[in-house]
């Protein structure tokens, strides 16, 4: 089976920090993996390099065969790559239900306006209503965004980037600020999301239960270049992590 996704030899450099140095890996379908490092190991610019964000300095990125690199983020976004931030992105003034069904209008290539083909319009609230449904978020569709809860909001961007149909999803920190019973709650959201959407995931994550409790593969960063890659089993096991990282209060 051929990777979804396939990082060759990808550098990165801010001015004379190297941010990401020389990093390959390949990613299956259906895959559902972690990436984990220190802050400042270069996870975050990985995901902006994958979406566009930033154009490597060097190396190819191939998403199903074809390479991205240094395209336009929603050229990369069109091809089936979405993605959730640390810090969402959502339309707090909106309702809940409209920041979905924008992002499903978008998908259906329409623009936010009254003039829109009513058949188009119905397509994308039934659509909305069911992504709410699936993150458990269905009874506040007719709230503003802002009143949720910190967890809620950071599902409703998980939300907005479900509704663009992705067949890779990137989730950057997806339970940061969140509660242990939100954390515990999203964890097993996210396994639901990828089974039931079909997805292929990658999450960014310092909750060690969470990477070891859900992903299949778990690939460490360390200062820009990629230390290690297996089954959490390896991971938890192997020498080097633990000295770098498991023994420590990074994670």
């Amino acid at each position: 089976m051929e990777p979804i996704l396939a990082v060759e030899n990808v550098e990165k450099s801010f001015g004379g920090l190297r941010v990401t140095d020389n990093i390959s890996f390949s990613v299956e379908p259906w895959e559902l993996s972690a990436i984990i490092g220190p802050n400042g190991a270069g996870k975050t610019t990985l995901f902006n390099l994958l979406t566009g964000h930033l154009r490597p300095d060097s190396g190819r990125i191939r998403f199903e065969g074809r390479d991205i690199a240094g395209a336009r983020t929603q050229e990369i976004v069109s091809l089936g790559i979405g993605r959730a931030f640390q810090i969402t992105s959502i339309f707090q003034e909106e309702t809940v239900l409209d920041n979905i069904r924008v992002a499903c209008l978008s998908k259906l290539d329409q623009t936010r306006n009254y003039l829109r083909p009513t058949a188009e319009h119905a397509r994308a609230t039934t659509r909305a209503f069911s992504i709410l449904s699936s993150l458990g978020l269905e009874r506040f569709a007719g709230r503003p965004a802002y009143e949720l809860s910190h967890g809620d909001q950071k599902l409703l961007d998980i939300g907005i980037a479900l509704a663009l149909e992705p067949k890779l999803l990137l989730l950057d920190e997806p339970t940061s600020g969140m509660s242990p019973e939100e954390r515990v709650l999203t964890r097993n959201l996210i396994k639901d999301l990828w089974r039931d959407f079909k997805l292929t995931l990658i999450f960014i994550e310092h909750d060690m239960d969470m990477v070891f409790g859900i992903a299949q593969k778990v690939r460490v960063l360390q200062q820009g270049t990629m230390l290690v890659e297996g089954t959490p089993e390896e991971i938890r096991c192997n020498p080097e992590v633990i000295t770098a990282y498991l023994g420590s209060e990074e994670f």
